[in-house]
């Protein structure tokens, strides 16, 4: 037998494998991120310390919560937001910087306060508003792609539950 019989053999298990051990060792996550906008038409962007770039607030769904408790959550932890209104959902996207998946949920928030609330968590290094057309250098090319679609009104979903 040959190389090239054998690896034809292999190829289908191992495939099979991989695919199952992927499924079983990450299942499917899902998460919320949200495009804040201030009377000022001026977007909320967060800096972690973990990771390099500025983002959108927002973060992992817990199992069990659903998408508002999680993006109500998420925005407290990171930029002491607390949602007076209810938020628009723009979309659901498949998030294929962190794997093929993950699943985003991004909302347009134009309801909300800032100073009840206590201060950031320590995953927050920065956090604060800017102009539209002047964001930061190192904004995260996802972030200023949810940016433009949500402004632009690509794909928006008007229901929020």
């Amino acid at each position: 037998m040959n190389l090239q019989s054998l690896r034809q053999r292999l190829e289908p298990a191992l495939r099979r494998f991989f695919h199952l051990y992927w499924l079983l060792a990450r299942g499917m996550t899902l998460g919320v991120r949200a495009v804040i906008l201030d009377s000022e038409n001026r977007v909320f962007l967060v800096r972690h310390t973990y990771v390099s770039g500025w983002h959108l607030p927002g973060g992992g769904v817990e199992p069990g919560e659903t998408f508002r408790d999680a993006l109500r959550r998420e925005l407290a932890e990171e930029g002491r937001i607390e949602l007076t209104g209810e938020p628009e959902l723009h979309g659901l996207f498949l998030n294929s910087h962190v794997s093929r998946r993950d699943h985003i949920a991004v909302y347009l928030v134009r309801h909300f306060s800032q100073d009840r609330l206590p201060e950031p968590n320590r995953e927050i290094a920065a956090c604060g508003f800017f102009e539209l057309q002047a964001l930061p250098a190192d904004t995260t090319t996802g972030t200023r792609l949810r940016i433009s679609e949500v402004m632009e009104g690509r794909a928006p979903m008007t229901s929020w539950r």
